[in-house]
């Protein structure tokens, strides 16, 4: 089973110099915790991500407020993401690796095509051991994204 056959296509996104309100409420809207960051709506070459997490550790508890820009509190460095055409199994590994729930697709530019998060690998996926493995470890701590 390939990517394209369980992400999320064309997910809502935010440039860097959006506020953080704005992620914010587009996160509320599309009952997610992460949005990502294009450079642009029209090749939309993925720059990074902002996450609720992102907001509460980089934001909130800076004593910040929702309109500092996402530039300032999204995850950028060493972004997992996946291609358009990669098996499922491809996903499952950059999750199990990254220790993330959700993995960003792009297409052979770069450019942001769709989503994967670990709730449409449980769901759509038909290796339904493997999926869940891949669940559990990701739970466990660690990865390079922990220490935020």
């Amino acid at each position: 089973m390939k990517i394209q056959d369980i992400m999320t296509r064309d997910p809502s996104c935010v440039s860097p110099d959006s506020t953080v309100r704005e992620a914010a409420q587009l996160m509320k809207r599309d009952d997610t915790g992460i949005i990502p960051v294009v450079n642009g709506s029209s090749d939309k070459r993925l720059l990074g991500v902002i996450t609720d997490r992102d907001i509460a550790i980089r934001c909130v508890a800076e004593g910040k407020d929702g309109s500092c820009h996402v530039r300032d509190v999204m995850s950028s460095d060493d972004l997992a993401t996946c291609n358009l055409n990669d098996d499922v199994d491809s996903v499952m590994n950059a999750m199990r690796t990254e220790k993330v729930r959700r993995i960003p697709i792009v297409d052979e530019r770069g450019s942001l095509v769709g989503i994967v998060a670990q709730s449409d690998v449980l769901r759509k996926t038909r290796d339904t051991h493997k999926a869940g493995e891949t669940v559990e470890q990701i739970s466990q701590p660690g990865g390079q994204h922990s220490q935020s």
